[in-house]
């Protein structure tokens, strides 16, 4: 298989050409203009709002125009993210695509199938004269990936459909019908610098590889972060010997689990080859306790250059943070249509080292309101005993589902005399843009589905290629049975 036989053909020509689009979360203007362009130019009713969500409405085809209209919805912009020794500029370069078996992935960057996928998809059956439908409205959506920012932002009365289509899930045969809401919380920690005392030796520790993923819907895949792991060994030489931080980075954005991270601490002059020792025991652990889920765990020790450390009081309170703070899943939930689905998590995502503050992003996770609050002040409350300043932001709502969805028994109905099987009908844990439609559009019947995707959010992100065909093929007999007005 080779990129010039994928099938569709019509989706994976609309896909690579939004692959030479830059389009990170919140620089989205170069798509935000290429999809305005292309619907002007198709003569089809192009609008674009002033959050910079597009619209692209197309009327139905002859002997549908009595269904009810259908929204098709996917988010414009991708998650940036690229292995450490690799040049890419998000903001200029194509991404550069290869196949893989059968998969699709990119050379050393994320792939960007998260969701552009779903907006080629969308402007495939735009661009069809041979696709039996009823009115369309497709909409692409911005900022998703960093806050929602289209979906909040969006103007009423933007979409005026009766039933919407997410094309934003990964797992062919999977049919979402709830998310999870979300909070990011935000700590920093004001530290003082001071010189290193006499006799101390500066060290430099690194860990890449990890296999990271999406927060939310890897969170449960018992996946190292790097943020944990780095603060685990700090603090265990803490219980040891006098230790000094100078830095500690790791992790880029607030919704992927950490797969890189480093720190530069100072330890007495005697102790660094216990250091040593320690570092290369303690790694030969955490392969072993990962040994399934990260495999190319790549960890390095070196001595470094000496500099100006964090004063041993703040350096011992931000590590005792990093030690206690929840990762991971917190509760599972209790609803049995919802069985197996990850409830509530925490994932602590970014660290940022400057001169006199540490930054900390960490993000929150549940279908359940009343248990993200108490989440979000489990880890509130977790800094602020460690002296940081705390701030969360509003976040988004969950999305529950709907038992009597008309849209979902079409979309269980099509799949089941398709591929002979049933598909599987559940709730996500990662936050979908449903959500906030919820909120906005209390009526709107909605379902989220989608081809299956792996390792998005990472530079491993793929898309397997025979599913984008099954989910072509089931969402075209769909828009045959969407219901009449």
């Amino acid at each position: 298989m080779n990129k010039s036989n994928l099938k569709p053909a019509c989706v994976f020509e609309h896909f690579a050409r939004i692959n030479e689009i830059p389009r990170p979360s919140k620089r989205e203007e170069k798509m935000i203009e290429y999809l305005k362009n292309w619907g002007e130019s198709h003569n089809l009713d192009t609008k674009v709002d002033k959050t910079g969500n597009v619209i692209i409405r197309k009327p139905a085809t002859p002997g549908y125009e009595d269904r009810k209209t259908v929204i098709l919805q996917s988010h414009m912009d991708m998650v940036c993210d690229k292995l450490v020794d690799v040049d890419f500029d998000f903001d200029n370069d194509p991404i550069q695509t290869y196949v893989d078996g059968e998969w699709l992935t990119a050379k050393g960057t994320t792939l960007g199938a998260d969701d552009g996928i779903g907006c080629a998809m969308e402007l495939a059956i735009l661009d069809s004269n041979d696709i039996e439908h009823g009115p369309l409205e497709c909409v692409f959506t911005r900022d998703e990936e960093t806050q929602l920012t289209g979906a909040s932002g969006m103007e009423a009365g933007f979409m005026t459909g009766d039933m919407l289509i997410n094309l934003d899930s990964e797992d062919e045969g999977q049919i979402f019908v709830s998310c999870a809401g979300g909070r990011s919380t935000f700590a920093t920690f004001y530290v003082t610098r001071e010189d290193a005392p006499e006799g101390f030796f500066f060290i430099e520790g690194s860990i890449k590889g990890l296999t990271g993923g999406h927060s939310g819907d890897d969170i449960d895949k018992k996946r190292g972060n790097a943020i944990k792991i780095l603060a685990r060994f700090l603090y265990n030489e803490m219980q040891k010997m006098p230790v000094m931080l100078a830095q500690f980075n790791s992790g880029k954005m607030h919704n992927a689990i950490p797969r890189d991270g480093r720190f530069v601490i100072a330890v007495p002059s005697a102790e660094k080859e216990t250091v040593r020792v320690d570092w290369n025991v303690f790694i030969s652990q955490v392969e072993e306790e990962f040994h399934v889920s990260d495999t190319q765990i790549v960890a390095q020790m070196q001595s470094a250059d000496a500099q100006k450390v964090i004063t041993a009081s703040d350096t011992a309170r931000f590590v005792r943070a990093l030690q206690a703070v929840d990762n991971g899943v917190f509760a599972m939930c209790q609803d049995e249509a919802l069985a197996s689905m990850v409830e509530t998590s925490s994932n602590i995502a970014s660290i940022v080292t400057e001169e006199n503050e540490i930054k900390v992003v960490s993000s929150q996770r549940s279908n359940v309101m009343s248990n993200l609050d108490n989440q979000c002040n489990t880890v509130k409350a977790l800094f602020e005993l460690a002296g940081a300043k705390v701030e969360q932001n509003d976040g988004y709502p969950a999305w529950k589902m709907n038992p009597n969805s008309k849209l979902t028994k079409a979309v269980v109905d099509c799949y089941t005399r398709l591929f002979g099987k049933e598909p599987i009908v559940r709730g996500i844990h990662a936050g979908l843009e449903c959500g906030l439609f919820s909120e906005r559009y209390p009526n709107l019947d909605m379902v989220s589905f989608g081809p299956t995707l792996r390792f998005v959010h990472t530079p491993e992100e793929r898309i397997h290629i025979p599913s984008v065909q099954m989910v072509w093929d089931h969402l075209l007999a769909v828009l045959k049975e969407i219901p009449k007005k």
